[in-house]
């Protein structure tokens, strides 16, 4: 038993290795957007060859400065289903038909498979049906975001002053990311290199002390979800730190700031008076003029690496953030409603099923949403497209089934182990809601996305358990 364990587990890690290079070259163009001709992200390859290196070897380091980037291997896979055959229609339903009557997951139940080469549907239940999604809608709002923005796009945090009056204005984009703690968590913005510009550019003009006030004026309509205060989202403000997080935590539930942009100023005001300039007064709301003169600013990571981070730990307030870019960048109105016609604007163009959708949020965390799982593969498939490079982080930030983010502890029932390290979805989880939505390449190599949606089921695990149970299949399916 322990040789056949061993056996079994070496097929999986091969398999899944093989299913990265295949989605990787799946979705390759050359010299298009952040990735190189190989698939690698070139800011990857950047950050693999600039650590210290570590252990006993030497690789010829060339001096203090930083490294050029290593060299990429070149792409030696085919696009998925190039050379190999696809699973038929008959034999797929053979195996999801029985898995899907399972009591375990609720009442109401719709499923898709889409072959990522042909875009054509290989199994279907009430697959055009809509249902909650729950936060697999963030693969809506990553699509109409990378869309809309495009993966390069940087969304800023500035200062600016009204020379007359004195007044600096710690200006919003909309960046949840920006940071003030000490340790920058993955590389975002930082509250006190924008301080430490600041304070610079106002010591140049001779001023060292100005009246501090914050702009959130990008943002429209109410701050609040509709769902209330919870510590799985803060408030929606185009000005906060750290999430508004009040604890060190970078992902999940935590308690949040109250006012995330007056506690955001309240900390620039602390790094401010650190390098010699003083504000009057508690900061309050304003909105900066015309005539305002901006003085520094800093940006967060690109979108691709917002997105990525989004799905992997499905954070909902860079969700909300990103559904809001969206709409800023069709020039809608930045608040819910703007965001969620943005969002199916944007889908719109891509040709994607819409009958019956409806964007409340960005996050899933809404129950009024409403998405087919023919639009969820619908998604996954425009990301697998080469032609579509500018969508790859819609892949490369699923979650690893076994490994990573929402999926890190899930697949460890042995019913349903054998997706393990095979499966890449994005989990959706509310109560009596849950889905799964990803992409696996089956065990003749071929990709395909699927999409799993319940409703009304008796207990959480049990359903996400089915589910996974559903995905695994398919990745260990040849099915013909």
């Amino acid at each position: 038993m322990a040789k056949t364990a061993a056996l079994t587990k070496t097929k999986h890690v091969t398999v899944a290795a093989t299913a990265v290079g295949l989605v990787l070259a799946a979705v390759v163009a050359a010299s298009a957007g952040p990735w190189d001709a190989s698939g690698q992200r070139k800011a990857e390859a950047i950050r693999a060859a600039s650590p210290e290196p570590r252990g006993g070897a030497h690789h010829g380091r060339r001096g203090p400065s930083a490294p050029e980037a290593a060299p990429s291997a070149p792409a030696v896979l085919a696009a998925p289903g190039a050379s190999v055959p696809g699973p038929t229609k008959s034999a797929l339903a053979d195996v999801l038909d029985p898995l899907l009557k399972d009591a375990a997951l609720g009442k109401d139940r719709s499923a898709a498979v889409v072959d990522a080469v042909t875009g054509k549907r290989l199994y279907g239940r009430s697959a055009g049906d809509p249902h909650t999604p729950a936060s697999t809608i963030k693969l809506a709002t990553a699509v109409a975001a990378l869309t809309a923005a495009g993966p390069d796009h940087r969304i800023a945090t500035r200062t600016a002053l009204e020379k007359d009056s004195r007044e600096l204005l710690l200006v919003g984009g909309g960046d949840p990311t920006l940071t003030a703690r000490t340790k920058n968590p993955y590389g975002a913005a930082d509250l006190r290199d924008l301080a430490d510009d600041t304070a610079a550019a106002l010591k140049k003009d001779h001023l060292t002390e100005v009246t501090l006030t914050y702009d959130t004026s990008l943002y429209a309509g109410p701050a609040l979800h509709p769902i209330g205060p919870n510590e799985n989202l803060a408030q929606v403000s185009a000005l906060m730190t750290d999430e508004a997080r009040l604890d060190d935590s970078a992902s999940g539930p935590a308690a949040r700031a109250a006012d995330p942009a007056a506690a955001a100023a309240h900390t620039f005001a602390e790094l401010l008076h650190e390098r010699g300039i003083r504000t009057k007064g508690d900061p309050g709301p304003s909105k900066a003029s015309g005539q305002a003169e901006d003085l520094a600013k800093v940006e967060s990571p690109p979108l691709s690496d917002l997105v990525e981070r989004m799905l992997t730990h499905s954070d909902n307030d860079i969700a909300e953030a990103l559904a809001r870019q969206t709409a800023i960048a069709a020039h809608t109105r930045a608040d819910f409603d703007g965001a969620g016609a943005a969002v199916k604007k944007q889908l719109k163009k891509l040709g994607l099923p819409l009958t019956g959708t409806r964007f409340a949020d960005g996050s899933g965390l809404d129950r009024t949403d409403k998405v087919s799982a023919d639009l969820l593969t619908g998604l996954l498939a425009k990301a697998a497209d080469p032609d579509r490079p500018q969508l790859r982080p819609v892949l490369t930030g699923l979650p690893v089934a076994g490994f990573t983010g929402t999926l890190s502890s899930r697949y460890a029932d042995p019913a349903d182990a054998s997706g393990t390290g095979l499966v890449r979805a994005k989990t959706g989880t509310l109560t009596g809601v849950n889905t799964l939505a990803g992409t696996v390449v089956d065990a003749d190599g071929r990709l395909l996305v699927f999409a799993f949606m319940t409703d009304g089921a008796p207990a959480p695990q049990a359903a996400q358990a089915g589910l996974d149970r559903l995905a695994s299949s398919v990745a260990n399916c040849g099915c013909r």
